[in-house]
């Protein structure tokens, strides 16, 4: 890979690169075709490739990063999210923070967030490949002043001289996801002594974790961007209240939060009321919903589903809210027979806590007509039930925010 992005480094590359940006999957072999009888193969080929994980990286840094710097496939699929990286660098630059040892740091996402806010960057990864990669990005970015990129294994790295560290171990290995912390590459137990020895740290770990893994000394945020559950995060150190849960939510940044001493029960279970509250993946993911329900003086539809009812419509930051309309045992002859009686065509279906696949039911009840509906499926007091209602706009300034 390294003789596929050297070239492309070289005017040669860049302006091939330039050429080919935005080539569409059904244009590519008759660009290719065109561009071999003035370019070597195997360099028309790299800017093809590199071009097409361009495209797919602009999801996660924006067009106009990801039109300038380099990939590599598997950096694509683990890089942070911007969003998400410069939220994390600015919790880092607003504790004071003014360098950051980035060990295992991939194609450099992280890196360039916290360069962005100021912060001097060691970024150390001991794939050659990806190393490469990532100091081509900083060169791209302008940032290579600010980021030095080293090539070796982070668990020989000294970081004593650095104010913090981040910490984001390999997740995945040659059969896809790696789900036992201690798989990760370099294990969970390592990187939780790596970040113990810095004045502050923060380690990257998968959203679906179990929280008795998480050690006792660390503080556990989950972080969700637009909706989706992104990552959970264990900060150490200066600032942090061991045993603490959060959740954060971007792109608002708004945060919902629990320490020991104050971390409620579960909420009691009510008959469902007039709203559900769906809340973020975030909160669930975090063990947070309690606090979310206290919010909204809800109770749960189930005591093993994470479905907020209540009788008043609030505003709030961390659920989402729908009027409900029908409470019906699960039957799809019911629900289809409903449905055509109000004609709706346009139907959204949930489903937490049931065996029926969302697909499934629409074909069985078939939607026609011009109105909207949502159904849950999902269990209410141990039965399988489905919630029939739309989403809810609380008025402005309405409930707790």
């Amino acid at each position: 890979m390294n003789d596929l992005l050297s070239p492309l480094l070289t005017p040669e590359g860049r302006a091939l690169l330039d050429e080919v940006r935005g080539t569409a999957p059904a244009d590519e072999l008759a660009v290719a075709t065109r561009l071999r009888r003035r370019h070597p193969a195997d360099l028309v080929s790299a800017a093809l490739a590199q071009a097409r994980l361009r495209q797919r990286a602009a999801a996660k840094f924006g067009e106009a990063d990801a039109e300038r710097m380099f990939f590599t496939p598997n950096g694509v699929e683990q890089s942070t999210r911007a969003s998400v990286a410069s939220y994390r660098a600015e919790c880092f630059r607003a504790s004071g923070i003014r360098s950051v040892a980035d060990l295992c740091c991939g194609i450099g996402g992280d890196a360039i967030a916290l360069a962005r806010a100021g912060i001097r960057v060691l970024a150390v990864d001991r794939d050659p490949v990806t190393a490469a990669t990532a100091r081509a990005n900083a060169e791209a970015l302008g940032l290579a002043d600010l980021i030095e990129v080293r090539e070796a294994d982070v668990t020989e790295v000294d970081t004593a001289g650095h104010d913090a560290v981040f910490v984001d171990p390999g997740r995945r290995g040659g059969r896809g996801r790696v789900f036992d912390p201690e798989a990760y590459s370099p294990p969970l137990s390592w990187a939780v002594e790596a970040a113990r020895g810095a004045p502050r740290a923060a380690l990257k770990i998968a959203p679906g974790i179990p929280h008795e893994a998480i050690p006792a000394d660390a503080e556990a945020e989950w972080v969700s961007d637009g909706g989706d559950v992104k990552e959970a995060v264990l900060w150490f150190g200066a600032g942090v209240t061991p045993g603490a849960r959060r959740a954060t939510l971007l792109p608002t940044g708004a945060a919902v939060r629990a320490s020991p001493d104050t971390m409620l029960p579960d909420p009691e279970v009510r008959p469902v009321g007039r709203y559900l509250y769906e809340p973020d993946g975030a909160v669930i993911r975090a063990h947070l919903v309690a606090e979310v329900a206290e919010e909204l003086d809800g109770g749960l539809v189930d005591p093993t589903i994470a479905y907020i009812t209540a009788d008043g419509l609030h505003a709030t930051a961390y659920a989402t809210p729908y009027e409900i309309t029908d409470v019906l045992p699960f039957n799809v002859k019911k629900l289809r027979a409903l449905l055509r009686e109000r004609e709706v065509g346009n139907l959204t279906v949930k489903k937490r806590g049931s065996a029926v696949e969302p697909e499934e039911l629409r074909r069985k009840v078939k939607p026609q007509g011009p109105n909207a509906a949502t159904v849950f499926l999902t269990r209410v007091a141990g039965a399988p039930t489905m919630l029939v209602g739309a989403p809810a706009r609380p008025a402005a300034g309405a409930g707790p925010s």
